[in-house]
């Protein structure tokens, strides 16, 4: 396969953690070769072309569609806020280009129905940002899962929580208006259901309650303006498996930085995780003798691959941005034909959608819906 030409939208704290990754997928990961960093896009020109040198783009414009038109882009990463991803997403697939796009897909199923229907139509890659699932660890989870350690499942509890909206004297920002989505469900809730995704299958019936802390906010020109979103959201669910979960939301926890827990009790045992602590995890089993039986902690190592392909040793630990180094090459393999890759694509990323929206119709209906 020839190296990849890479075009860039969006350059905040994801857009950064994709060039990082295309930047170093090359040197982690022997055999996948160095992709090219051909164009980068932003709002303006002089902001495209500050961050094109910053980032080793070689060419920047401040009209995305010029990256999209670019014959030498063949694969577009799109890190832009929530509402422009359904444009932007649709205009690059009908380019003939593959895509990795930042999650959620869009702010309305209509949306991302459409953009699903635009990379079927396309026939080239595309994919969403979720690069918790390439953790480790929660590879390490399902393999545990797989060979039933912990004998069969009957609760999930998965939590998600971090303090960015906490403060309530923080300005309004885009993240408040409803033209980004519902708030906590779509921005956030969303890295907890790919867990789920990957490790337990299909969500199919939810019942859900949201809150809103902070009610208004003051605007950049100092005026008041009404919150729109939802900083939390607390969901009961029932999986197409028929094991029961819990899924909480908030990002008004304070003293929360990255914290996704997930706690899985079987009949023989229990695993617990952390992303806060996700070099790691804990895990019970009751075949070890009552004299020792509790919690032992997994230290994450080179035995746990892909862990090995960055340090030799254990204990030193891989982080968040090592996680989309391991995205892209996954992404890389499944431009070159490798359909086993782990990777969201836009179908499966729908469900996530299709399941997001199930749980907002319940908050406004007050009861149970069935997901599909």
């Amino acid at each position: 396969m020839k190296d990849i030409g890479v075009g860039l939208i969006g350059t905040g704290f994801m857009g950064k953690c994709h060039a990082l990754a295309w930047r170093s997928v090359g040197s982690v990961f022997a055999g996948v070769g160095r992709p090219r960093l051909v164009h980068l896009g932003e709002a303006n020109a002089e902001l495209a072309r500050t961050r094109a040198a910053e980032f080793g783009f070689d060419k920047a414009s401040g009209d995305w569609r010029a990256v999209i038109k670019d014959p030498d882009v063949d694969v577009v990463s799109l890190t832009t806020p929530n509402k422009f991803h359904a444009e932007m997403a649709t205009a690059a697939l009908k380019a003939g280009k593959h895509l990795w796009c930042e999650k959620p897909m869009a702010p309305t199923f209509a949306e991302a129905e459409a953009m699903a229907a635009a990379a079927r139509k396309a026939g080239t890659v595309a994919i969403l940002g979720y690069n918790y699932i390439q953790s480790p660890a929660i590879r390490q989870i399902g393999a545990l899962l797989a060979e039933g350690r912990i004998g069969t499942l009957n609760h999930l509890r998965i939590e998600m929580d971090e303090d960015f909206m906490a403060d309530p004297h923080a300005p309004f920002g885009w993240r408040h208006d409803a033209a980004s989505g519902y708030g906590a469900l779509d921005d956030f809730a969303v890295h907890p259901l790919s867990l789920i995704a990957v490790l337990f299958g299909r969500v199919a019936r939810v019942v859900c309650d949201m809150a809103k802390p902070h009610a208004e906010r003051i605007t950049a020109s100092g005026e008041a303006r009404a919150v729109e979103t939802w900083d939390i959201a607390s969901v009961l669910m029932r999986l197409e498996s028929g094991l029961s979960a819990t899924l909480q939301v908030n990002r008004a926890a304070w003293g929360r930085k990255g914290r996704i827990c997930v706690q899985i009790f079987g009949s023989e045992g229990t695993i617990l995780f952390d992303q806060e602590r996700f070099n790691e995890f804990q895990l019970y089993l009751t075949s070890d003798r009552p004299e020792e039986q509790g919690f032992r902690t997994v230290l994450i190592g080179p035995q746990h691959q892909p862990y090995g392909t960055f340090v030799p040793a254990p204990g030193h630990g891989l982080g968040f941005n090592d996680l989309k180094i391991i995205e892209c090459r996954e992404l890389i393999a499944r431009i070159g034909g490798d359909t086993g890759a782990r990777l969201i694509g836009f179908d499966e990323g729908l469900e996530i959608e299709r399941t997001v929206h199930a749980m907002a119709r319940s908050h406004r209906e007050g009861g149970w819906v069935d997901v599909r």
